[in-house]
């Protein structure tokens, strides 16, 4: 991780997330996977230790009882080579599998499902002598790594100091036990010394995955700067966003001179709006909106509605709601069927009548 800049203050963007998860940067603890492994290990152990005697068992008494008086060639050292190696997998396979399962799921909850090719690129600047002295020696992480090997030290050192100090005063009376009782008494006290050494470490770990989160979270920060320029990739350019409105707008608005020329009327404010209408039964079943203006865009179609002989008539709050409600392409609402139907029909009168 890189040094914290003040002037990162912006929690990080889900795409800076997402390309920090893909380049495989993730918040994974170092220190909480061992206590984890270590339990669980013991636990194992401690259900399995029952199987592991009897194969142990059978093993040193096929010794003892065979195995000096075993006649060894290349056929009986193969056959008693794979014995050996069937009786130790058996002891101890289950117990490593266990503890990789363990240790997988451990670090899977930590990071994830996450598969990165990435990562197994060579990073040229690791090559970089007097960078890597300055991170080995001056940087704060590896104050922070050294911190945390001492704590984890001192927690594995406390289990055997505090058994050792409790024990010295029950040695003497084990000359006088069995040797059952003395394999006894020293599996007990591994397992108190196991418990002293693993709750301290689980601590630590607890500490080392909180901590190695806050301090992810604080070198993804990014810069409003760095914020806004990601904001406008995604969005993109205000400028570019401009000019290509004014070219949609443009193309739109030639699309609609050229078809006012086909409509039947031109609705208008009279000065501000102009609203082209045209209806034939067999292209819809509802008068459709051909142009539409405000401004400078109304005048013109008016004048290219004048210049066509197309009848160009006033109704203000018709012009009005058609405007803010029906765009261009769309037929018009059922409710203003009435009173575009009256224009129309006025003006098929009228071209009747010159008829």
């Amino acid at each position: 991780m890189s040094q914290h800049d003040p002037s990162r203050t912006e929690k990080a963007t889900p795409k800076r997330r997402n390309k920090a998860r893909n380049e495989g940067s993730v918040p994974k603890s170092q220190e909480l996977p061992k206590p984890i492994i270590l339990l669980f290990g013991l636990l194992v152990l401690k259900v399995y230790l029952g199987t592991i005697r009897d194969e142990m068992e059978n093993l040193m008494g096929w010794f003892f009882r065979e195995g000096f008086a075993y006649e060894l060639t290349r056929t009986s050292a193969q056959s008693l080579f794979q014995s050996c190696v069937q009786s130790i997998a058996v002891m101890v396979l289950p117990v490593m599998l266990a503890i990789a399962v363990v240790a997988f799921v451990t670090v899977r909850a930590q990071v994830g499902s996450l598969w990165t090719p990435k990562v197994f690129k060579p990073k040229f600047t690791m090559f970089n002598v007097a960078a890597g002295f300055k991170k080995l020696f001056l940087s704060k992480q590896t104050l922070v790594r050294l911190a945390k090997s001492l704590f984890m030290a001192a927690a594995v050192a406390l289990g055997p100091y505090v058994v050792l100090q409790q024990a010295f005063r029950e040695v003497i009376p084990l000359f006088y036990q069995t040797p059952e009782s003395i394999a006894s008494y020293i599996l007990k006290a591994s397992q108190t010394m196991f418990q002293y050494a693993v709750a301290p470490m689980l601590l630590i770990g607890i500490a080392d995955l909180l901590y190695t989160r806050w301090d992810y979270e604080e070198n993804l920060k990014m810069t409003k700067s760095e914020v806004k320029d990601e904001r406008k990739q995604a969005e993109g350019d205000p400028l570019i966003k401009h000019k290509q409105r004014q070219k949609m707008m443009a193309v739109m608005m030639k699309r609609m001179i050229h078809d006012v020329p086909k409509a039947d009327v031109v609705i208008t404010n009279p000065t501000h709006l102009a609203i082209a209408i045209r209806y034939n039964a067999q292209e819809a079943p509802a008068p459709i909106i051909l142009a539409k203006g405000a401004g400078a865009v109304a005048e013109k179609i008016k004048e290219i509605a004048r210049t066509h002989s197309v009848p160009v008539r006033e109704n203000k709050p018709l012009a009005r709601a058609l405007y803010k409600v029906v765009e261009v392409g769309e037929a018009i609402p059922e409710e203003f069927y009435q009173a575009v139907a009256a224009i129309l029909a006025q003006i098929y009168k009228t071209r009747a009548r010159h008829n």
